[in-house]
Order: C-alpha cells, then structure tokens, then sequence
C-alpha cells in the first residue's frame, strides 16, 4: 500500500433540492454493487438529518455503517462545520484499516463551496479531484426566466452589496470543476439551450452538461484529477472578506429552516390546498417523512423544491404490518413487533411525521404553520379510528424508493 498516496474526494454542491442526494446514492449503489471501498459525508443545516437518514437506507451504507459520518444542524462551510467535517474524516479514517478509493462530501444546499476547497487545498492526506455542483433547471426555468435574469440579478446584487440567495447559486456555479443540469426533462429543449451558455458565461472552465435522475458513471470519477486551484484564486480573494463576516451564521443568507414533528397523519385533502395556495419561491426546500390519514399502512417521503413536490413511497409502518389480517409474519414475529410498537412514543405506533422546512426568513414561518393545519383534529382522528374515509386528490400511483 502506498502510504503517501492522498485518497481521492469530491463534492457533491449545489442549491437546496438540485438533486445532490439522489446523485449520492446513485454513486454509493454503485460502489456496493462493483466493490468499490466509497465512504460518504452527509450534510443536512436542518436538526432532522433527512439526507443522512436517506443516504443511510441506501444497501452500501446498511452493510456497513462505518462507511459514512452524517452532519447536521450546521452548514459545512462555517467554522463549526469545517470543523465537525475534519472530525468526520479523521473518523472515517480510524474506521478502515486501508484508505477509500473515494470519499464522497454531500453539502446542504446553503453551503458556500470556497471554505471546502480551501480546507482539501491545505490537506496534505486528500485530493480534492472534483467539486460537482448541482443546478435546477426547472427552478432557473421558475425563478430565473429560464436563467436569462440570473446574471443581472447577480450583477444588481454586486452594485448595492447585497448578498442573498442570488450571491449563493452563483457563486457556487463559479467555484464547480464540474456544473450539472438536473431535471432537464422537465423543460422544454429549447430552454436547456439557453440555460447552458449562460453557465458558461458565469464559470467558463466548468464542464457543463445534463444529468437525469442522478446517472453518472462511477468509474468516470475515477479518471479525474486534482481540482485546478488556480482557476480561483482571483474569485477566493475577492470573496475570502467578504465570507469572513458572515462565517460565524450557520444559517446564512436569511434562510431559515423550521422543523415540524408530530404524531398525526396530514388530511389528504387539505394538504393538497395548502401547498397550492401557500408554497412559493421563497420556500426553497421542505422535506421529510409522513403518512396520509388515507394511506396509513405506508411511510412517505415529502420531497419539494422550485415549486414541485414528489410523494414516494419509502416502505411500510411496522404499525401498518400489525394491523393487516394476513401479514405474513409467525405468532412469534407479530408478538416481537408488538412488543417494539408499545415502545413508540407516539399514539400510532412508528408512524409519524418528521418535516423540514426552509426558505426566506419571512415567509417560512407561514408555510409552516399552513402545514401543521392539515393534521387531523382530535374530532376527526375519532371518526378516522372509527372508520372514516377522506377525500385524497393525490396521485394514486406513487413512486416507491428502491437503493
């Protein structure tokens, strides 16, 4: 083994729900099925580690727990973050008794890449070979008019010193080795071929390309080399004043996350109103796990950016599976599964509802508490237990999670 050889890293960037975690565990299910020795990072701002506990589920990470070190409730690019990341590698590090082939650092979509690059280009044990960023076509198609305002805005925020969201998607375009369009299906081909040259225009040495559905090719990683430092040195010292004034917030550029858990089941129908009338551009990000008043037996996944939201199936309450005349499992098993469900806490079982929420400073706040008005009341959790139907307007046919 060659001992002064540096293990091989990149980083999965980009803003709040471009894909990085779908990419992730893309990339992991690969190392798993080709054994490949991958170790994974995970960064999530929000104290509901929702990426960790996703990457977590994925068959590579189950077999092996040690493979991966989750951070949460800060963002990688502050001071505490850099320093729980060092604490993560130096973790990963004692878990394997030879280096990993490549390790894999999924940052939360608020994270300022240049502190990372910063913290590998000092590193005398990694190699820093790719910093991948993710970006939202449907959102640059939403938000951004097809991309065509994103430079002026950006230009706007400069000459007024305003830094916010804008500054952020940017800049994070600027410091890619690599810059990928995810969810380009999703729009018009006319649009891609506008989006694609104003990339260019903000990081012309970035490779630029579409991605679906997070499918890369593992081995192709494996042929890069080490990040050109060079190409921003200029960008790193004309920005290193300005993000060492807002280093100390873990929560910068006015986002806020707020966290929803409760033990009920949301009303179908009026969760379906909410978001319509409620979700806008101001919030950027919101998921977790719950599960509908009409579709108790399954824990889903709420997934929503740019204005879209996917429901997905993620398996089966262990309450679900109890309560079904013909589980499948011995007198044995349902006697143990009843055992572990008296231990939950809440009213039913392991079902629950673990929700993020983030986005603009003033308008979090109202989405949040439009959500938390869809649980059931107590007086319709009565006619629910006693075998009351609600009107459920979303699809029938929900995507299931497969690692």
């Amino acid at each position: 083994m060659d001992l002064t050889k540096k293990s091989s890293v990149i980083i999965l960037n980009g803003f709040l729900g471009s894909g990085k975690t779908t990419l992730f565990r893309n990339l992991l299910g690969q190392a798993k099925r080709k054994g490949f020795l991958v170790q994974a990072i995970v960064n999530d701002m929000s104290e509901l580690d929702v990426d960790g506990e996703l990457i977590g589920n994925t068959a590579a990470v189950e077999d092996n727990r040690d493979l991966m070190v989750s951070i949460h409730s800060c963002v990688l690019s502050s001071p505490k973050g850099i320093k729980k990341l060092d604490q993560a590698i130096q973790q990963l590090k004692r878990s394997s008794s030879v280096p990993p082939e490549l390790l894999i650092i999924e940052t939360s979509g608020s994270c300022h890449p240049m502190p990372l690059i910063q913290y590998f280009q000092r590193s005398s044990t990694e190699k820093l070979i790719g910093v991948f960023v993710l970006v939202d076509s449907l959102m640059l198609n939403h938000d951004y008019d097809g991309g065509k305002t994103l430079i002026p805005r950006f230009q706007q925020n400069l000459q007024s010193e305003k830094r916010d969201t804008v500054n952020l998607l940017v800049e994070q375009i600027m410091f890619g080795s690599h810059v990928f369009l995810t969810k380009s299906d999703r729009i018009a081909a006319n649009t891609i071929d506008v989006i694609g040259p104003i990339l260019s225009q903000i990081n012309p040495n970035a490779v630029i390309q579409k991605l679906q559905f997070g499918k890369m090719s593992l081995e192709s990683i494996f042929t890069l080399h080490e990040y050109n430092y060079k190409n921003t040195e200029i960008l790193v010292s004309e920005l290193s004043q300005i993000l060492a004034s807002s280093s100390t917030q873990d929560r910068p550029y006015d986002i806020e996350t707020r966290v929803i858990e409760d033990d009920r089941p949301f009303h179908p129908q009026r969760l379906w109103d909410v978001c319509h009338e409620y979700l806008n551009d101001q919030i950027y990000r919101s998921k977790g796990f719950f599960w509908l008043a009409s579709r108790d037996k399954f824990a889903m996944l709420w997934n929503q950016a740019a204005g879209g939201i996917s429901l997905e199936i993620t398996g089966s309450w262990r309450a679900g599976i109890a309560e079904e005349s013909d589980s499948g499992l011995s007198e044995m098993e349902l006697s143990e599964l009843k055992k572990m469900l008296n231990r939950e806490k809440g009213r039913f079982g392991d079902r629950r509802c673990d929700l993020t929420v983030i986005g603009n400073k003033e308008n979090v706040d109202q989405f949040t508490r439009a959500l938390e008005s869809c649980f059931l009341t107590e007086e319709e959790i009565k006619s629910w237990c006693s075998g009351a139907e609600f009107a459920d307007p979303w699809p029938s046919d929900l995507a299931r999670i497969w690692n």
